[in-house]
């Protein structure tokens, strides 16, 4: 017997089908051509964002290098340095999540839950505890716990 047979976990996934390429209506089929022509624009500026971020991170790195005491890091240089290098991974994962959008009719409910974790896992690593009031601390943290959760719950169910 074949694996093909067996039911495999991945047929309990979201599918979609936003924009499908054949719809009875010209107009709404020229309209979902408009709009994947939009993301895949989409998707090229992500990858000259990503491009930038990354040249942000190296001139980052460098003025921190060079600026005295040469070749050592304070706590503060380092948080800056920890703060560009998310920001360009958050960047790779939205750039990711457009093209599954693209690519697949599954929609990505994990992938889109990870981003907002890496990018709250930004905020809390740069976080400034002397200027942060202790509601916000709460709010991060209920963030932080219901996105969490959520990961842990869609995991599994894969």
């Amino acid at each position: 017997m074949q694996d093909d047979d067996k039911e495999t976990p991945q047929t309990h996934r979201l599918l979609h089908d936003e924009l499908p390429k054949e719809h009875e209506d010209p107009l709404i089929r020229r309209l979902h051509i408009i709009i994947r022509f939009a993301i895949k624009l989409l998707a090229i500026m992500m990858v000259l964002v990503i491009i930038w971020g990354v040249l942000d991170v190296i001139y980052v790195l460098y003025t921190k290098f060079i600026s005295p005491p040469v070749m050592l890091f304070e706590v503060a240089d380092i948080f800056v340095i920890f703060g560009a290098f998310m920001v360009v991974l958050i960047a790779v994962e939205i750039f990711i999540n457009i093209r599954l959008y693209l690519g697949t009719n599954v929609l990505p409910i994990r992938l889109v839950i990870a981003t907002a974790l890496m990018a709250i896992a930004r905020k809390v690593i740069i976080l400034d505890i002397a200027t942060i009031s202790a509601e916000e601390m709460l709010a991060i943290a209920a963030i932080v716990l219901a996105l969490g959760v959520t990961h842990w719950l869609v995991g599994k169910q894969a």
